[in-house]
This record gives structure tokens, sequence and C-alpha cells, in this order.
């Protein structure tokens, strides 16, 4: 059964932190440069993502899936076209694929793994994209130790927002979904966390205004380096 999540709850450390990982932890600003390399608009960088994440969202709604890889090539061979390429439309698609893989994190991520680590917190990661993948990111930031597992909807059988996705992740995990925390930068995403029963974060980088049309997030952080602050330490059990 899923919830519907109308109002802040407490702030308490919960068992286990999620964090989303595309965006969240990883800075995609610059893929922006791997489509100009091409000869294309850098604005189609923010137009691709966010039409792969409408056709993972419209699998799931279908009750379909399909990896983060297979959709995001497909989305660019249509984005790119129609557009004058400097190379053939594979090499312009592998480009572009390559450098989200090559794709750093934010500043603020370090110090924010290990302040979640420090207050004995456990962390892991759920992502639309590849376990692989985020692996990679985080073992290039030097912060890999600190999570506990990395996730996929990949084997959770459905994209976030599904509450499946989520489901998958406390099962993972051992606990029950109310146990969880998603922190994510997508208010998309923080929605539908919530709804299916867990805590969460939003990480607002940028000063967004929240949408009125989604729940509000238990928590809000300007960075990743915040929320340790903001949730304290795990109470530890008797020894």
């Amino acid at each position: 059964m899923t919830s519907q999540h109308t109002a802040p709850r407490a702030t308490s450390a919960p068992a286990v932190v999620v964090l989303d990982v595309n965006e969240t932890l990883s800075d995609m600003a610059p893929l922006a440069s791997r489509f100009e390399e091409l000869g294309a608009s850098p604005l189609l960088a923010a137009t691709w993502f966010a039409a792969v994440l409408r056709d993972g969202f419209a699998l799931a709604a279908a009750g379909g899936s399909a990896p983060f890889a297979q959709v995001g090539a497909e989305v660019l061979r249509t984005l790119l076209a129609d557009e004058n390429l400097d190379r053939g439309l594979d090499d312009a698609v592998d480009h572009v694929m390559s450098g989200f893989v090559e794709l750093e994190v934010h500043p603020d991520v370090p110090d924010g793994l290990r302040a979640l680590a420090a207050g004995g917190l456990r962390v892991v990661t759920l992502s639309n994209g590849s376990a692989s993948v985020a692996r990679q990111l985080l073992t290039r930031a030097g912060v890999a130790q600190h999570l506990e597992l990395m996730l996929s909807v990949e084997d959770a059988g459905v994209w976030k927002p599904a509450p499946g996705a989520y489901e998958y992740a406390a099962r993972r995990c051992g606990v029950d979904v109310a146990d969880l925390m998603l922190v994510a930068v997508h208010p998309w995403d923080v929605d539908g966390a919530a709804r299916a029963g867990l805590r969460t974060a939003w990480v607002n980088r940028t000063g967004s205004r929240y949408p009125a049309h989604f729940g509000r997030p238990d928590v809000e952080v300007a960075s990743l380096a915040q929320l340790g602050g903001r949730l304290g330490s795990r109470p530890r059990g008797p020894a």
C-alpha cells in the first residue's frame, strides 16, 4: 500500500539514507559541452535528459522497463538525427554517452557522504541509471567506501518514481520502507518516495521553488553536506 505525503515528518536519523545519483550526486553540466563538440546546441543536453526521464516514466506507467543506457541512446538518435553534426550518428551517440559515464560529483558530495558516515548512518544509492555508473562516479570521487550498497532500478524492474523501485531498495536493505529516507534534487523523486511510504529530503542547490503539486519533503537542505547536520547520528543499540 502506498501513502500520500502531505506534511513534513520528524527529522530524526532514518535507518538508511537512500541517495539518488543522476544530478543529485553527479554534476551533469559538462554534458552540454559534449553536444556542442558535435556541432549541436548545448541546450540539447537538458532536453535529452528530460526526454530520457519521460520515456523511462512512460515505460514504468505502462508496466515496462528498459535500461537507462538503452533509453538514453535511443533518445539521442532521435534528437540528433536532424542536427548538422561533425560526425556520424553512431559516433555522436557514443560521444555523448561516454561523457555521461565520465561525470564528477558536485563539490558538496564528498563532505556530505563523510558526514553521513560519521553519524553512523547506513547509506546506499538508488539510481534510474546503472549501478556500475554510480560505482565509477563515487570511486573517482574517493568516497565509494561510505556506501553500503549501490542499487539500480534495473534490478527492481521498474524506474523511480514507481513504488516498486523504492520497495526494492527496502528489501535489499532489510528494512521497512518507512525506515528509509530518499534524498534527491528532483521533486518528482521526493514525491514518489513519499507516496511509497519513505521519508524524504530535497537537496535544493539552486534555491528553486518546490512545485506545489508535489508533497513537501520532510527535510530541505541547500547541499548534501548540510544533511548530516540536520539528521544527526543514528542511535546505537545496546552493546
